[in-house]
Formats: structure tokens, sequence, C-alpha cells
């Protein structure tokens, strides 16, 4: 999708190509091959401890050469205080006597299985194959285990800017219940290290992007002697993610500059930004779409184009592309639970209403009153309506009352092991602002920014320069 470039001709054609370049986009980003496919949840009456932390039913990947697939029983509560088992699917490469030991890849959402991925990895990996054991693993409240909130997940599908109504938000939190309160990151933390255990190694390197970043974080800070190496794509700092996404709202106009620099365009979108969210009181659309467009072409010039139409008074191709967004980001369940996506970061999240636990009634109030303490320096080209209109702001919003987890201290620093902290200087999911945020902590980091590459560095990036360096930092070069 390198190819679009500005052009004044054939817009209602171009609107429809748009919205499928999204749709191709997206099911790249979230396709479910056959490789596996995941159990449902046991919630037999054995106790919490009994059974838990082995893998069992160890076969052959289907359609899989070199993997064997098995499924993880885990305690529901880790705690022991509620009875109740988890399945968790797991794929495993072969060679298990791999000299540098386990490579264990963690997908992003949170909402995304693992097991389905693990050929697109192998493929991506498969320089350092021969020295690591290839690891994926479908997380609690993914695949065939994902959590189902029909209304939600259609509202949202893959997106978490996508705002959801109220109603959609109760239902789902109905629908899964008073368990809601085990989907914590801390929950997936203490399953992968039944996960190590169960596969009988001492220490884990560990590769997560996205929201993965943020699962591998949180590992190593809770298990600093079971890891060996870290590489971080696309980084979610361990100090959380910012429900109001202002780093992007700053960054965004940063990016389209040098987008349109490297390919010679001649308009200025992020005055074009601030004239058409100024001027249409679109805030949270306009986001949604530039974040996205990033994964469908990381010059963003179809959207530079559409943002300076519609600066111009003809917002017809910005149209075209927002609802192409919205079409395109159509996800299942299975694909990326948006009932996992809601329960993991109102349990995670620090809001300005406070945590989980807060009353619902004060919350919107203090929502508010955040918006109105912001400033144009905090929000750039953006608004407050924008910082304070956003899926994931709204998801927890009406998240009724639940349990808050405990935290690890925000600025405990990750432990002294190597670090490989990647980002592409286009995306706005994970802008690159927060690469250097995460460095501050992570005191043995290396870092490379890859230039003109968006989200997902590794999988997604049509330069190999990202890749690269993470084959090379995993062989110790």
């Amino acid at each position: 999708m390198r190819a679009m470039r500005r052009s004044g001709k054939a817009r209602g054609t171009r609107r429809s190509g748009a919205r499928a370049a999204v749709a191709l986009a997206a099911a790249g980003l979230l396709m479910v091959s056959g490789t596996c496919t995941s159990s449902a949840q046991d919630r037999g009456a054995a106790g919490p401890s009994g059974g838990s932390g082995g893998l069992s039913g160890t076969a052959a990947c289907p359609g899989l050469e070199g993997f064997s697939c098995a499924t993880l029983t885990v305690p529901l509560d880790h705690s022991g205080a509620v009875r109740g088992r988890l399945g968790l699917k797991v794929a495993m490469g072969d060679n298990a006597n791999a000299p540098k030991g386990v490579l264990l890849f963690l997908t992003g959402g949170p909402g995304q299985p693992g097991v389905p991925f693990v050929e697109r990895i192998a493929k991506a990996m498969e320089p350092v194959l021969k020295d690591y054991r290839l690891v994926m693993i479908d997380q609690r409240g993914t695949g065939g285990n994902a959590l189902q909130c029909p209304e939600l997940q259609a509202q949202m599908g893959s997106s978490d800017l996508t705002p959801p109504t109220a109603g959609a938000v109760r239902d789902c939190a109905a629908a899964i219940g008073t368990d809601r309160r085990f989907y914590s990151t801390g929950d997936t933390v203490a399953d992968l290290e039944l996960l190590r255990r169960a596969l009988g190694v001492r220490k884990l390197t560990l590769d997560g992007v996205s929201y993965g970043t943020y699962t591998a974080e949180r590992y190593a800070l809770a298990h600093p002697g079971r890891v060996a190496r870290l590489v971080l794509d696309s980084v979610v700092p361990q100090t959380g993610y910012d429900p109001m996404d202002l780093a992007a709202m700053r960054a965004a106009p940063r990016v389209l500059t040098e987008a349109c620099e490297s390919i010679g365009c001649t308009t200025d979108p992020a005055a074009d930004l601030a004239e058409v969210v100024d001027t249409y009181d679109n805030g949270v659309d306009v986001l949604d779409a530039v974040t996205t467009w990033g994964f469908v072409d990381p010059d963003y010039a179809e959207m530079i184009d559409a943002l300076h139409q519609a600066a111009e008074g003809d917002p017809g191709l910005l149209g075209g592309l927002i609802q192409g967004v919205r079409q395109g980001s159509a996800a299942s369940a299975e694909e990326l639970s948006q009932g996992l996506h809601a329960s993991t970061l109102c349990l995670d999240g620090r809001y300005p209403w406070g945590r989980s636990d807060a009353p619902v009634a004060g919350r919107r109030a203090a929502l508010e009153k955040a918006g109105a303490e912001l400033t144009p320096a905090d929000h750039g080209p953006f608004d407050a309506a924008t910082a304070t209109g956003l899926g994931s702001m709204l998801s927890c919003l009406d998240w009724p009352r639940t349990p808050a987890p405990p935290l690890p201290a925000a600025h405990r620093r990750l432990p002294g092991v190597p670090v490989l902290l990647l980002g592409g200087d286009r995306d706005l999911s994970t802008p690159v602002e927060w690469v250097y945020a995460q460095k501050k902590l992570t005191p043995w980091a290396r870092v490379v920014v890859v230039a003109g590459v968006a989200h997902s560095v590794q999988s997604r990036a049509a330069s190999d320069e990202g890749r690269r360096a993470v084959h090379d930092f995993l062989l110790g070069r």
C-alpha cells in the first residue's frame, strides 16, 4: 500500500479502494490460520491448584511442520480463592534442546491470540530458530477461550479508539460476570510463569509486540531472575497506557509532516489536521483513522490528501477513509476479543477517576474535570473532547466497579538484562516517544528506531532493518 500517492482523480473510486485497503490491512494483522484450535474454558470442580501449570495433550500442530501444540492448564484465580481452571493453547518448536533456550513471542491487543500466528512469526524469526525454541500462547480470554461480547465486538472490532455505547459496555461486563476480575495483565504474567515451569527452563527470552511489550515488562518486573533477554517492539511503557492517548495526539503533526516530506507533497498536513479538527469537531474519528492508516501506508499519502481537501472545505475523501477504517477494523472475538480488551485495560489502567474499584457514579465528573484542565500543549492539534472521548476511556468509564489488582511500582527499573527497544518513527499506535520513555527505566537498553515504519516493526515493516536488529540482538552480535 506504499504506492498510494496524492492525486485529484476519481475520488469516489479511491474511497472504495481505501476501504478495501484498510480491510486487507486488518486481515493481515488479525488473520487466524488453522494451526491449532483452542479448547473452551474448563470450569470443572477441581480446585485451582489441581492439574494447574502442566502441559497436556501434546501433539503435532496440524499443518505446521516442526511445531507441537498442547494445552496449559492454569487456575482461573491465582490466589486460590475462587475455583476453576482455564486451558490455554500453546504452540512449541520441536527443537526442545535449542542452545539459547525458549523464545516466547507475545502478541498484542490486549485480546489477540498467539498460536494462530506461529507460522508467520516463525518465518520472520527463521534466522534465529536454530538457536531458540519458539513458543507462542493464546493468553487467557483470547482465541478459542475469547471473552464474548457481541455488541461491543461489533461496535469496536479491532480498534481501541472507536467509542462504544454505554449499553454495549455494560452488557459485556454483565456477560463476563464477576470473573472479569481475573483478566488483568498480572493474571497473564502468572500464567506465563506457569508456562516457564511447564517447559522446564530456568529463564525465558521474551519478544513482545505492542501490548505484548507491556506483558513482557510486567513479567520481567515480577520475575527478574527468570528473564534472559527482552525484545520490546512498538513499546507500551511499563508505566501503562494513557487512555487519553495524548502522546499520539502530540506526535501526529510530526509523523504526518515527516511522511509528507518523504513523498514530496506540497501541503502542510499539521496545519490541515488542526483545521479539520477545529472545523468539523471530529477529533476522535480523525485520530482513529490516522492511527489506523499507518497499518495501510506508513507514508500516509492518501490520508494527507484527504486532510488537505477537508481543510479546504471538501470532507468527502476524509469521510470515505474514516468509513473505510471502521469497516476494515471489523474483527471477531477469536481474532481480537474486545471483552478481554476491556477487562484488562479497566483492571490495569489509571483513569481520571482512579482505578476499576472507583464508584461509577463519580467517574464522569472526574473525567470532565480532567478534560477541562487540559491545555493545547497536552493534546496538540486535537482537543479535550478527543482526549476524553476515545474508546479505551469510555469502555472503562461505564465498566462496573471491579476490585483492582495490585500494580508494580510505576518507576521500578527493569532488571539488568539485555533489552532491545524497537520502534518505527511513523507509528501513532505506540508513538516512538514511548520508546524513549521506557529507555529511562531500562538499564541495559539498546534503541533502534526504523525510519519510515509504523506499528509492529518485526512483522509489518517493508524494511528489513528492524528484523536484522532483532536477529543480531538475539544472537548476541
